[in-house]
């Protein structure tokens, strides 16, 4: 177990250690096992998750590729499409090979340890082999299924050998590919040619660092000091490498020194040497996910993302002679950095923002029609025409009605709703399964009814002759409230958190609804450790505190909640954090 210079003392430490770790081992508790065999069924689970994702940035990428027309205007976009699915399927193949590698490593401990692992059947509770791999997919594994579970010389000798601090067995192996891994990783996200440069990165060796800022630090110079593009991959390939990154020695109890695969596999029960290896496989498919992620954003922003350009002019529907009225003119999907050209038959233009805004002065009987031409340029500097037309009535009295927040009215939600009745002072608002109550210039609109819609009419009403003039009907969709993201602390679904975080909130992450849901309960799970942790709330017990305590940096943990919001649904919501 001991290897190198070391004093009576620690030697004496070790051979004790030695013991007791043996003695403990021959007793491992059935609680303790069945522990390890719900923590690597939950990890599967997980990854199952983690493979789905980094399955639909591919595929969205392919289904771009196929939908894009093989022709001269889009031939930029369709090369580019094509190198970032050869990162892509670089990614994979990569991915693949050292999930397979692990496989192999436990099947190897399991056959070992006397255990059947040539048959596979699904779903059944007496055979450990469900599903085979496939490509990213690694073997869907039931632990219960385990006969030796308490097994743990086989898992030391085949992934550790004789000494803790210089593994010798499969574990060695294991550690270089794991490395490389991150390395080939990092690489293939980092270098590419783009532009008429040519970007490259070679990541080197960090796996000795005092804490994770001094791991963040060593991590960040190494990328500022490579030849890739800053502005756009600085970040994500710090995050790769930074989360794919494991101390080579660490310290336990007092022995220094020792490898982390020796540390991780020392005197490992069999299902927990098997919950370890999956748990590094999660580490696999969460930086693939990651890299697909950051592949496809490369090709859905910045260039053409759709196969037609359709011209869009809007702007009020009814002016009063004399009246300045305020055009917007733009495509309906457009390039920040590629503003259109546009032209119009009457009134001033200033171009920003990816749009055209035109000014003029409305004239004439009946209405008034503008026109004009609207055109915007690919990659490869082509121009894209189109025409558009824009029809303004012009004193013909008419309602308008609007929700600024969306076009759906929510249940159990204070809806804003506004109203206009062109030609008249006041304005006056009706609502059928909808009750409509003052407030300001703007009322509030509450689901009264168990319809699918509801209306509501709009009169316009002249103060000084009273008359007052029904000026249309307006249906709106009646649906429930969209299902709010789950946050700890300010840190929402799928990004990192700080382990010293004790609170969880629940609300929309982008949108202008303003709806308040409370966490009614959560239960926390931490990778690696051996329960979870549950409360009400949204502050974290002494339990969950203690818990976060466990999480190691790099580590995933996740919480199942139930939040409820103003329309007293009560909701299930899940999140997954990276510490």
């Amino acid at each position: 177990m001991a290897g190198g210079k070391e004093t009576p003392r620690q030697k004496m430490i070790g051979m004790m250690y030695l013991v007791l770790t043996a003695l403990l081992a021959l007793n491992v508790s059935k609680q303790i096992l069945d522990a390890f065999v719900a923590i690597e069924e939950n990890i599967q689970k997980a990854n199952i998750a983690q493979i789905e994702r980094g399955d639909k940035f591919k595929s969205d990428v392919d289904e771009e590729l196929t939908t894009t027309p093989k022709n001269a205007e889009n031939a930029a976009k369709r090369e580019k499409l094509q190198k970032i699915l050869g990162q892509m399927e670089e990614v994979n193949k990569m991915s693949d090979k050292l999930l397979k590698s692990i496989d192999a490593i436990k099947l190897e401990i399991l056959e070992k340890s006397g255990e059947a692992v040539k048959e596979y059947k699904k779903d059944d509770e007496n055979t450990i082999l469900w599903e085979k791999a496939s490509v990213c997919k690694p073997i869907r594994m039931n632990l219960m299924a385990v006969q030796a579970k308490d097994q743990y010389d086989i898992p030391m000798h085949e992934i550790v050998g004789e000494d803790i601090k210089t593994p010798t067995g499969k574990g060695k192996q294991l550690w270089a590919d794991f490395n490389k891994f991150r390395a080939d990783l990092v690489s293939t996200v980092g270098s590419y040619k783009e532009g008429g440069k040519t970007y490259t990165i070679t990541p080197k060796a960090i796996n000795t660092y005092k804490s994770n800022a001094d791991l963040v630090k060593q991590v960040t110079d190494m990328v500022k000091k490579s030849n890739v593009n800053h502005m756009e991959d600085d970040q994500a390939l710090s995050d790769l490498y930074i989360n794919l990154t494991k101390p080579e020695r660490v310290k336990v109890h007092d022995m220094e020194g020792i490898h982390w695969i020796g540390a991780t596999f020392d005197h490992s029960p069999l299902v927990a040497a098997v919950a370890s290896l999956t748990s590094m496989q999660q580490d696999v498919l969460a930086a693939r996910a990651y890299a697909l992620a950051h592949l496809k954003s490369k090709v859905s922003t910045g260039e053409f993302s759709f196969n037609k350009i359709m011209p869009l002019a809007y702007g009020p529907v009814i002016a009063n002679t004399g009246d300045e009225v305020e055009l917007k003119v733009m495509m309906a999907a457009f390039d920040s950095d590629n503003q259109p050209e546009v032209t119009s038959n009457s009134g001033t233009i200033e171009i920003a923002g990816g749009q055209g805004t035109i000014k003029t002065k409305v004239s004439g009987g009946a209405e008034m029609v503008l026109s004009g031409t609207v055109s915007i340029k690919n990659k490869s500097g082509v121009k894209k025409p189109g025409n558009w037309t824009h029809t303004i009535k012009i004193m013909k009295p008419q309602g308008t009605v609007s929700l600024p927040e969306l076009n759906v009215l929510y249940k159990g939600y204070n809806n804003i709703v506004e109203g206009v009745a062109s030609g008249y002072d006041q304005t006056i608002l009706n609502g059928n399964g909808v009750t409509l109550s003052k407030s300001g210039n703007q009322y509030i609109g509450r689901v009264s009814g168990a319809g699918r819609t509801a209306t509501i009419s709009i009169s316009g009403k002249n103060s000084v002759t009273n008359k007052t003039v029904s000026l249309g009907t307006f249906t709106f969709r009646v649906m429930n409230l969209p299902p709010p993201t789950l946050f700890f602390g300010a840190v929402e679904d799928g990004g990192k958190a700080s382990k010293a975080e004790t609170r969880l909130f629940a609300r929309y992450a982008d949108s202008p609804l303003k709806a308040e849901f409370s966490v009614q309960t959560w239960e926390l799970n931490v990778a690696g450790a051996p329960r979870p942790a549950k409360g009400s709330g949204n502050t974290l017990n002494a339990d969950g505190i203690s818990l976060m305590k466990q999480a190691k940096p790099g580590s995933t943990i996740s919480f199942m909640t139930q939040v409820k919001g103003p329309d007293g649904i009560l909701r299930k919501k899940s999140g997954v954090f990276t510490i």
